[in-house]
This record gives structure tokens, sequence and C-alpha cells, in this order.
């Protein structure tokens, strides 16, 4: 199977869900057998042109973008979309809601499956402009108009989508990333001005709708002796709230920015905090919570809907309070590094809860079911025939013509492309001719 992915920044992974969650289930995939193009931008690879690499048998094409703000997203995209179309590819798999607004284009162009992941509803993040927000809500639209068929990562977004659009989605869930090996004796944090076990942790992108400014707030209030506020993250097109954030701690000693993490200084980081906070008012299925909770720190996090889902309700695998509120963020702090022996059996069900429900070979392994049954599928429009006995099929064409569409244009990108030493062109597997208007083949698909 040959599979196009579209959305991800690129690999390896840095900062970013999207990109953890894409490393994670296609290098697996790959080792299955099959092969995986991942199309990424320019600004993350660091690459001035078009470049070509190998992460974990992962196939990096990295693509040119401008680094504006929400421009470097939707160009990536629309390049990564035509060029997948050139690709002979059996599934063409978005991820993220802005990127899926391009889904229309393999849609029409190629006989490829189109899969869209939803990792969360992003047009309603503080950070994006009014037309940003707006063209993100299309790209949703796009999703459910074209896709084959939509993954969520949560249950609140299966029920968004059924409830908004009628629709039935694919749940698949996330999982935490593995952290690796970390230095048992916390030089990196000694360095920070840091003691095991005395600080609180909050990690994620300084953004607006993670609310981080609450958590600074709360611990100004709380004062906690003893204890220092930790918040490890970069920006992502936030400077500006970032310079507030700085502002706001600038007077407090206690309040250390790490900036983006990774590796065994996240791990080091992460396995010694007392405490992990996330006080978002927008998240999808977030994997920092994820990961906090699969090394047995403990969570306090603001109370959404899929907070509730991997937290339980009543301090069953974690703590949770309402959405914005800084005396009830002070009240849960407190309470939190009062109570240890609480504290601790929560950590526990909560590590257990993550190994049971939460693991990258199953999310693999779905996500793989999921390309497998879209394969088998006979389009809803076409009723199979009988192959004639004098039925010939159409000499395989050379070199020059692998590289044409189906329209008899040279691909744009085809000096980018792996083209493939067989032709690739769709076949209907049941009839044995051609779907209609792709031109007759001799292959099968794997």
């Amino acid at each position: 199977m040959k599979i196009a992915v579209i959305g991800a920044k690129g690999l390896p992974a840095k900062q970013g869900g999207i990109e953890h969650h894409c490393e994670e289930i296609y290098s697996r995939i790959v080792r299955q057998g099959h092969s995986v193009d991942l199309f990424a931008r320019s600004s993350y690879t660091g690459s001035l042109t078009i470049d070509k690499y190998s992460i974990q048998g992962v196939r990096v094409i990295s693509l040119p973008c401008l680094q504006v703000k929400g421009m470097d997203a939707l160009l990536s995209s629309a390049l990564g979309a035509i060029a997948s179309t050139g690709g002979s590819y059996d599934i063409i798999h978005f991820h993220a809601l802005g990127p899926a607004l391009f889904t229309w284009l393999p849609k029409v162009a190629t006989t490829a499956k189109v899969v869209v992941t939803c990792h969360g509803l992003d047009w309603r993040r503080a950070k994006w402009s009014k037309i940003s927000s707006e063209l993100i809500h299309l790209g949703e639209k796009a999703a459910v108009r074209f896709a084959n068929r939509l993954i969520v990562v949560s249950e609140e977004l299966n029920s968004y989508f059924r409830q908004t659009y009628n629709i039935n989605t694919e749940y698949i869930t996330n999982a935490p990333s593995s952290l690796g090996t970390s230095d048992p004796n916390f030089q990196y944090g000694s360095s920070l001005g840091l003691s095991s076990g005395k600080y609180i942790m909050f990690m994620g992108r300084l953004v607006p709708e993670k609310l981080p400014d609450v958590l600074i707030r709360a611990f100004q209030t709380l004062k906690p002796e003893g204890y220092k506020l930790v918040l490890v993250g970069g920006t992502s097109d936030t400077g500006g709230y970032t310079s507030k954030l700085f502002e706001l701690a600038a007077d407090n000693p206690d309040i250390v920015f790490t900036n983006e993490l990774n590796g065994p200084r996240l791990a080091e980081i992460l396995r010694h905090a007392k405490l992990f906070v996330l006080p978002s008012e927008v998240e999808g299925l977030p994997l920092a919570l994820l990961e906090a909770m699969q090394e047995g720190i403990p969570v306090l996090a603001s109370n959404l809907p899929v907070h509730r889902q991997l937290l339980g309700i009543g301090k069953q695998r974690g703590m949770l309070f309402p959405v914005g509120d800084v005396p009830a963020c002070v009240q849960s702090l407190d309470w939190a590094l009062t109570h240890p022996q609480e504290l601790a059996l929560m950590a526990k069900e909560a590590q257990e809860y993550i190994k049971t429900h939460h693991n990258w070979d199953d999310i693999a392994s779905n996500t793989l079911k999921v390309y497998n049954q879209l394969l088998e599928q006979v389009p809803d429009d076409h009723q199979p025939v009988p192959v004639p006995d004098d039925h010939q099929p159409v000499p395989v064409p050379d070199d020059k013509e692998k590289l044409k569409t189906r329209n008899g244009f040279v691909h744009p990108f085809s000096k980018i492309l792996p083209w493939p030493n067989r032709p690739q062109q769709r076949i209907n597997k049941f009839s044995l001719l051609p779907f209609p208007g792709t031109e007759t083949i001799t292959g099968q698909r794997k």
C-alpha cells in the first residue's frame, strides 16, 4: 500500500501533537511493508529547496512555504495536495482541519481514498485571526464533504460531528510519546535552579487557548513555599502573547521558562515534577497530558469534556477545575500540594489507564484497518461488469507516459515523486475493468 501524508509540519517530531502522532503510527505502518511519503514544510525541516530524506522508514518530502502566520500551513498543504495527485497513492491522509481544505483536489484528480484525522476543532483556537478561523472551519466542511473516512481522536469530537453533520466518524484515540531515558541525577533540572519534586509543571505551546496565564496568576496568588513553576514550550505564531507571559512573570524568580525541550531533557523535567497542570480552553486529545499520566505524574486540568474523559469524575485519575477560573485553580493547587497520598493514588490509576487504553501499536493497527476497509470497497456508482473473452489490456506505457496524469500533462512534481517501476493506475479488482474516467491497467494494488 502506498500512502501520502499531508498536514504534519515534518519529521522528526519536535513540538506538536500531530508530528508525534505521525511519527509513531507511520513508522509502525512502514515496518509492516507499506510505503509512506510525508509532505513537510521547509520552515520546519530547514531545507531551502525541495528536499527528501527518511525518518524511521518514512520518506519526508520537504516543500517550500511562506513563514507568515497561517500562510505556511495553507501553502504547504496546498503543495502537498498537488504533489499527491501525481504519486499514484492508494491512500492520501490529511491531518488537521486546516490542511483538509484541500481534500477536494486528490478527490477529483485521483482515485486514491482520502482520509482526514481531526485532532481538534482548530478554528476555535484563540491564536487565529477571524479569516484564518473561517478558512479552518471551511476545511472542516471540506473534510465532511470530500473525505472517504473521517477519523477523530476523542469521544467529544465523535459527538460533535454526529450532532453537527449527522455523520459517523471513526474514533481512534491518541497515545503518549515514548520519552526514553533521562538523567536520574537531575543535572539539567539543577542547572535551572530546580529541586526534584518541588515544582509545578506546564508543558505545551505558549498560545492563548492553553491559558498558561491562568496558571501563572494562580501560582502567584498561592505563593506555595518551596515550590517553583516551570513552563516548558515554545511559541506558535504567538510572539505577542508570549511577551505578555514574560511580563506577567517578570518579578517572580520562582517562575521558569525553559522554551521547547525534547528528548532526555524533557523526560527529566517531566519525571521529577510534583504536579502537571493543563489549564486549556480548547483541546483535541492533549499528548502532553497523556505523557504526564504515562509517567505517573499527578495531573490537574481544566474541566473540558476531553479532560473528563481522560481523568474521570471525582478525582478518579486526576483533578479538574473550571476553565479560566483563577480562584478555583488556586484552590486545586493548594489541595494537591497538601494531599500527597491522595495525589499518588490518582497518579497510579492514571498510569494504569493509559497502559490499557492508549497504545500506539493498537492505534497504528486501527488506522491501517481503516485504509484496508476503504481499498476493499466497490465505488457506489460502479457495477461490476464481466470481462469479455477477447479483452486485451492496453500495453504498458513507456517511462515518459508514466510521468503523465490522466489528463495528459506532465506533473509539476514529477522529479521529486517516487514513481513506481510498474504501472500503478487504479483497478477495479472485482471486474478487472478500470473505474470510470481512469486508464486501463495491467497491475494490481498491493
